[in-house]
């Protein structure tokens, strides 16, 4: 290979990770968000619906520079089947939606037919509901429920983390070769890296240790947002 200066070697150079990243301030990540695709009409009037009715919950609806990365992978993978855990009020849904063809299908669980109810306003006035199954039952149960066979093109985790381990091992088995498996918040606000991790930190970190460790997949955490690690079915 060839160093920076020139020279030939024929050792690899490793290079360490902080020589190869920049820290995201504020000021950095508006400049990305601004240079992002923007969310339109539908999109902005889901974001301002979640705010007002989920007011200090919020939060937790993923970022629309996530929900953009989100509609560009479930093109980019051609995704027919896809399946969500953990939907809220429906952002990451609509977004999902919006990458598959008009005869994909999206597969969401969740709980609460309250937030839920927000999404579904929302997926009708984006003119993609034919293509979402929303189940109303634990996730668990949902996922148990599903045929054996490898034909989930694209999955995404963001719900209970606690469970995150539970929902890894129903959804991986499931993936079709290929196939993308996403699980939001892996990093969890920086804390992972703590000395000391407080009780959820330390159920995420287990979690990112579990499926670093599975074989079936090849990995990447990715540091958008609060963390999203991205698998590929081998």
């Amino acid at each position: 290979m060839r160093t920076a200066r020139g020279s030939e070697s024929s050792d690899m150079t490793d290079v360490s990770a902080a020589g190869r990243s920049i820290a995201v301030d504020a000021r950095l990540q508006e400049y990305a968000l601004a240079h992002s695709t923007q969310p339109d009409a539908v999109q902005r009037a889901l974001i301002d619906a979640t705010e007002r009715a989920a007011a200090e919950h919020a939060g937790m609806r993923i970022s629309h520079d996530e929900g953009t990365f989100l509609t560009l992978l479930t093109q980019l993978s051609r995704a027919r089947f896809a399946v969500e855990v953990g939907t809220f009020t429906g952002y990451s849904a609509l977004c999902i939606a919006r990458g598959l063809p008009d005869d994909g299908k999206l597969l969401c669980c969740d709980v609460s037919e309250e937030w839920t109810s927000i999404g579904r306003e929302h997926w009708e006035r984006a003119g993609v509901a034919d293509r979402i199954d929303l189940r109303i039952a634990p996730a668990i149960e949902t996922l148990r429920a599903l045929p054996d066979e490898p034909a989930i093109d694209l999955a995404f985790i963001d719900a209970d983390k606690e469970s995150y381990i539970a929902y890894w091992e129903e959804l991986a088995p499931r993936m079709r070769p290929g196939g993308v498996l996403l699980v939001d918040n892996t990093l969890w606000h920086g804390r992972v890296a703590d000395a000391e991790p407080d009780e959820t930190t330390r159920v995420i970190r287990e979690f990112n240790d579990h499926a670093a460790a599975d074989d079936r997949v090849e990995l990447v955490v990715l540091t958008l947002s609060d963390g999203v690690t991205m698998a590929r079915r081998r």
